[in-house]
């Protein structure tokens, strides 16, 4: 087959901890022809969407060797299958690309739907499962903020729409940064943010669990560093085997 990734720069992946390389050298095992391309190379003109993209071939199976083709104009209708791989910032770039790509006609794949994922920002989507979350508010309020706080005590704040463990915060009123922390939040972005009650059982760290086509196919566990309530891969947490429980499967 003849396959795309809309993904991240190379020279922003970590080889180490990142999934978007596997999957490519995976297809690439499989005899599929693979291209890669970014969100700002998509271009749609005479009802055709096209991508300036390069053709890659890994070269070492630890993915820090490859080889690019030139890059050039690729109509994406072409493809069998597009994975789409790019991190956020669920930003107006991101959910462009979304819109642009929902334009392909029904022969190509894509991998997850980009209607999907631009209707399933994660920090949103989990109220639809009021009954699995912790106490949480969404909020630009300062005092809606202190309210929760003196009921919870201990609580975590975080962007709506930021993703690998960053600008993650553990919120005391005792802490004399308490309100530096909300101030910078309230200042700095135009969106709500988020603030949930501490689970102290993440020090034992949490699990990711992956779906395909709803049904649970493998699980890590993901465990904070010492003195880090943040269990992210990306800021040094450590995976850890593990299996699920009867209560990872009612959820």
């Amino acid at each position: 087959m003849k396959t795309g990734f809309q993904m991240n720069h190379l020279s922003e992946l970590n080889c180490m901890t990142d999934s978007t390389l596997p999957i490519i050298y995976e297809s690439q095992k499989r005899k599929n022809i693979n291209y890669i391309f970014h969100p700002s190379d998509l271009t749609y003109r005479n009802n055709k969407l096209f991508a300036y993209a390069s053709s890659i071939k890994i070269l070492s199976s630890n993915f820090k060797k490859y080889k690019l083709g030139t890059k050039k104009l690729l109509l994406l209708e072409s493809l069998d299958l597009i994975f789409i791989r790019q991190d956020p910032p669920y930003d107006m770039p991101y959910i462009s690309s979304m819109h642009m790509l929902e334009q392909l006609n029904s022969k190509t794949r894509i991998i997850n739907n980009p209607q999907g994922i631009r209707n399933s920002p994660e920090k949103l989507l989990m109220l639809k499962f009021k009954k699995l979350i912790p106490p949480t508010i969404i909020t630009r309020s300062l005092a809606e903020v202190e309210k929760f706080l003196n009921k919870y005590k201990k609580c975590v704040i975080k962007p709506l729409y930021g993703n690998g463990g960053e600008n993650v915060f553990l919120l005391n009123k005792s802490d004399k940064n308490f309100h530096p922390i909300i101030e910078s939040f309230i200042n700095k972005n135009k969106e709500p943010f988020i603030v949930q009650k501490f689970l102290s059982e993440i020090m034992k760290g949490d699990k990711r669990i992956i779906l395909v086509n709803g049904n649970p196919v493998g699980v890590i566990k993901r465990i904070p560093q010492k003195n880090e309530i943040r269990s992210n891969i990306h800021v040094g947490g450590k995976c850890a085997k593990t299996n699920l429980s009867k209560r990872d499967l009612q959820i």
